[in-house]
Order: structure tokens, then C-alpha cells, then sequence
């Protein structure tokens, strides 16, 4: 059976993406590189939010409409949640796969492919890095790993512990293992992921991040681990004196604070509130003064006023947060905020949101201009080809990323040459452009093309 993955959502979906690709391989199937000769498409859903459901949604119909001979397994979480309706309301989809068990995939992409319209919804807890990805979907050089699933903090608005349940966690020496088996694989920056990682380990005692980090710190080897969403009621501040000891364990936070606002956040089943938060960033960047903080906001959710909003907005400047993502609340039944009053206006939602976003692009761009003149290293993740590479006059470019910027969701550093996927480049920063880095290279290693230029001018 020949085989391709539709990928949809988070960083996390996509780990179980490449489970999923792993298990069907090692049955003997075939993946493919794009839909045009797959036999099943499989369809990756997201189902954390509205525009998240409907993207999936409106990529099924689309993939059966232009390859009408391929069947399509629905996969994920819009499938873990909704497979009942879906198997209903979707006729695109030949077959629906939910995500709690990732070995299920096999039966119900060899039951698709064999007409049966299989609807399959097993409970047995995930396997959670007992199978070993050989393919990954991420830029040459990069691996996330997943060392949690589901969560237990309960927040109002939030679908995830009704989709992947509550949190489980891997052991250290699981992890541990895993990541020097990818290190060796020639991996430069592990990611790692879970819904809070400041909850690792706390279903089984109190957090075992601190833990985690020093054993990865004593691994050897040339590598980088990030650590994406702590929640910021959970930091386990032991991890700070850790990073600050290796460089190899960047500075770089992901704190989804949400909001600013003592009552919203109350509703939102948060504990903190802009002074606690404040101090927290401020204990951070004392402990490692270079710290990087990304974050996320939630506009609109029921009963937010004016004033909360405004005090969103204070907390947005006082913060100066290197990286912000902004999101409208989505009405999710199920969770205890479906049935809140005071539902705010989309119309209002969609200016608020455009504020903070706004306000965003110039913290940020006052907040990288401390990188200018500094040498960073930089995983490059692909030349960038346009009509001037024929053009001899033309410098060649490349796009990669520094310490500072994570996957996906950051700005990106241009390097003047042309490097091949996964070289590790040192590189000067010239200038800020926009959300992006400038930035020339003045050494090189790894698998750069012989065109780049390494001279520093």
C-alpha cells in the first residue's frame, strides 16, 4: 500500500505523525511523496479550536475531490473527538482513526484501502516514544520529541484534556535515550514538547524537568534542546541555574500566559495575574540575562472588558516579550467556559486581537535589535530559490534559524549564501528586517554548499 500524510496542527500532532509513518513502514507500506500516487491519504486533523477543525475539515473534502481514487483515513484529534459525527456528516472520509492509540493506525489504513469504512476509537494510553521515527517531518538537523501527552491543569477554554486526556509522562531515561539515539542521527536542536512541561513528571510526584535537563545536559555531543510551553503557574525555576550552566540548553521560553487580567484569568482556571507574572519574567532574565520569552494571548473570552483589556495591554509593555502569538477565543463544547456569559463581539475580538499584534511587531523588533553585531549560530533550513539564483550578479540566500527563533512560529535569520539544509553556520547579525534577522556568515560546518560566502566584511 502506497501511502501519504496530510499534516495538520500542532508540533505534537506532528510527532504522531511520523509514529504513525514509522508503524505503517515497518508493516511494509509504502510512503509517498505527495497524494498523486497514494493509495490512502491520511488525513492528520487538528481539532483544538474552530478555524483548527474547519482547516481539517475543509482539507478532507478537498483532497477526495482532486484525488478521487485514493481513499482517505481521518486521523487525530478532530477524529479522537468527533469520530461519531464525522462518520455521519463527512462521506470524504473512507475510514476515521482516533489518536489514543497510535498502533490502530494499521488496521484502519489496511481496512480503508480495503473498502470497510472502518470507524475506530481505541482507549489504550499512547505509546509515547516506544517506536522509533525514522522519518521526520521537521527541516533536516531538527526533531521535536514528545515527553508528555494530554493535561491535567483544566484550563476553562481548553478541549486538550478532553481530546488526549490527562497528563502522562515518559521516564527521564526514556527520553534521555531517545534523545542521544537522535543526537547520533546527527540531530542539531531537539524540541521538546508537551502540553505543560512544566507538569512533567508531576503524575507521578512533583516535576522532573530539572531532572530531565541534567541528564541531557550530560550527554556529549554538538547539540541545542529547546523547551517549548511551560505554563507559567507550573515553572519549576530549579531548570534555570541548569541552563545557565550549558549553553547547549537554550535560553528560550514558550509561557503561555493567556492574559493579564486577575478576573479573566480566574475564570480561565489560572492562578496568576500580571505582578506574578511580571516577577517570574524578571526572575528569569535575572537568572539568565540573554533569556528569550515567547508567549501567547487570548482575546475575547467571556467577559472580557475594556479594562481587562487594557490591563492585557500594560502587561503587554511591561512584559517586553521577545515573541507573542495572539488567538480569538473559540467556543468549545465540552469545556467549562462553553456555557460563560458574556460572550464578546467577534467584531470586537478581531480589534483587539489587531492591537496586541501591532504592538507585538514593534516589541519585537526593539527586542531583536540587541542581537545586531553579534555572532550567532544558525541551523539553516533551506536555500531560498527564486528566478534571481540564475543570475550570477545575484548574492544567493538562505533561510535558517538562531537560538532565539523556534520552529514554525518565530522569525527567521537570511544568511548571504547559499548553504544545504541542516549546515550549522556562524553568522554575524547586520540588521533587523521586520521580524528577521540579517545576518553574515563567517564560518561553516556541517553540510554547507562549497558557493556560500564566509568572509566577514
Amino acid at each position: 500500500m502506497r501511502f501519504w500524510i496530510d499534516r495538520h496542527g500542532c508540533a505534537k500532532n506532528q510527532v504522531d505523525g511520523e509514529e504513525m509513518l514509522a508503524r505503517l513502514e515497518a508493516e511494509g507500506h509504502e510512503y509517498v511523496d505527495g497524494p498523486e500516487s497514494a493509495e490512502l491519504i491520511i488525513v492528520n486533523t487538528c481539532g483544538f479550536i474552530e478555524d483548527a477543525k474547519k482547516e481539517s475539515i475543509d482539507a478532507v473534502i478537498g483532497l477526495k475531490a482532486a484525488h478521487p481514487g485514493a481513499k482517505i483515513l481521518v486521523a487525530g484529534c478532530l477524529a479522537e473527538r468527533y469520530s461519531a459525527e464525522l462518520s455521519i456528516d463527512l462521506p470524504e472520509a473512507d475510514g476515521i482513526v482516533g489518536n489514543a492509540d497510535l498502533g490502530s493506525v494499521i488496521e484502519a489504513a489496511e481496512e480503508t484501502v480495503a473498502g470497510h469504512r472502518p470507524v475506530l476509537l481505541p482507549h489504550a494510553a499512547p505509546s509515547l516514544g516506544t517506536v522509533t521515527r525514522k522519518r521526520l517531518f521537521d527541516f533536516p538537523g531538527t526533531a521535536h520529541v514528545k515527553i508528555t501527552e494530554g493535561c491535567s491543569n483544566r484550563c476553562s477554554y481548553c478541549a486538550i484534556p478532553l481530546i488526549r486526556g490527562d497528563l502522562r509522562s515518559r521516564t527521564v531515561d526514556d527520553v534521555t535515550r531517545e534523545c542521544a539515539e537522535l543526537v547520533g542521527r546527527g540531530m542539531r536542536e531537539l524540541v521538546l514538547i508537551g502540553q505543560d512541561l512544566g507538569s512533567y513528571g508531576r503524575d507521578s510526584g512533583g516535576s522532573k524537568l530539572p531532572e530531565l535537563l541534567a541528564a541531557l545536559s550530560a550527554l556529549s555531543g554538538e547539540f541545542r534542546v529547546r523547551v517549548l510551553y511551560i505554563h507559567p503557574d507550573n515553572f519549576p525555576e530549579a531548570i534555570l541555574p541548569i541552563m545557565a550552566a550549558d549553553p547547549r540548553l537554550l535560553p528560550y521560553f514558550d509561557l503561555p500566559f493567556q492574559h493579564a487580567s486577575g478576573s479573566i484569568l480566574k475564570a480561565m482556571n489560572r492562578r496568576g495575574n500580571a505582578q506574578v507574572y511580571l516577577a517570574l519574567i524578571a526572575r528569569i532574565r535575572k537568572a539568565l540575562p540573554d533569556a528569550v520569552l515567547r508567549s501567547t494571548f487570548l482575546v475575547g473570552f467571556p467577559g472580557e472588558t475594556e479594562d481587562d483589556f487594557r490591563l492585557l495591554l500594560d502587561f503587554q509593555e511591561e512584559a517586553c516579550l521577545d515573541w507573542l502569538g495572539s488567538f480569538a477565543y473559540s467556543r468549545e463544547e465540552g469545556t467549562a467556559a462553553f456555557a460563560m456569559a458574556g460572550r464578546v463581539p467577534k467584531k470586537v475580538v478581531a480589534e483587539r486581537r489587531k492591537r496586541v499584534e501591532e504592538t507585538q511587531e514593534r516589541i519585537t523588533r526593539e527586542r531583536l535589535e540587541r542581537f545586531v553585531g553579534r555572532t550567532l549560530e544558525v541551523l539553516v533550513e533551506e536555500p531560498v530559490e527564486s528566478a534571481a539564483d540564475a543570475d550570477e550578479d545575484e548574492e544567493p540566500l538562505s533561510i535558517g534559524r538562531s537560538w532565539l527563533q523556534a520552529p514554525e512560529v518565530d522569525g527567521l535569520t537570511v544568511l548571504r549564501g547559499r548553504f544545504e539544509p541542516g549546515a550549522v553556520v556562524m553568522a554575524r547579525v547586520l540588521a533587523v528586517r521586520g521580524v528577521d534577522l540579517d545576518a553574515l556568515p563567517v564560518s561553516a560546518k556541517g553540510t554547507a554548499a562549497g558557493s556560500a560566502r564566509v568572509e566577514t566584511r
